[in-house]
């Protein structure tokens, strides 16, 4: 038997920082917590900094929990089926883009009322072409 090659595995989560962060996640966090360092500023300038920390710190959980959490699929609802096991900031870019588009979706076909005077009008004209066949078939 000749010699083969097994793979270490030594860049296994090389995506991964600090073990729970993705670099999406990273992303996230980063600009939850940028905003939250806007209301810091705002709230550290009218004397109240640590509510502008816990400001931050909860804005930056928010951003993370939008890049990680995942929807989950199991469930009988609507919404499982649809957008289970897509990621929130993914369902929140397909809201956004489907409220962009202005399109009404319908499946049924419009249906145009019956204007009464054009069907009486008409029933008259078939029931004039009845009689005048019976003349006809009279004259014959």
């Amino acid at each position: 038997m000749g010699s083969y090659y097994i793979p270490s595995n030594k860049l296994k989560g090389e995506g991964r920082i600090l073990y729970i962060f993705t670099t999406k996640s990273l992303i996230y966090t980063a600009s939850g917590a940028l905003i939250g360092l806007i209301f810091y500023a705002i709230l550290n300038a009218l004397g109240v900094g640590t509510v502008g920390i816990i400001m931050m710190v909860i804005l930056a959980l928010l951003g993370y929990g939008i890049g990680t959490i995942k929807f989950p699929s199991a469930g009988n609802n609507k919404i499982a089926k649809n957008v289970g096991g897509d990621s929130i900031d993914e369902v929140i870019v397909n809201y956004i883009k489907f409220k962009k588009n202005k399109k009404i979706y319908t499946y049924s076909i419009p249906r145009e009322e019956p204007d009464y005077n054009a069907v009486s009008s008409t029933l008259n004209a078939f029931k004039g072409n009845k009689e005048n066949e019976n003349n006809t078939k009279e004259e014959i």
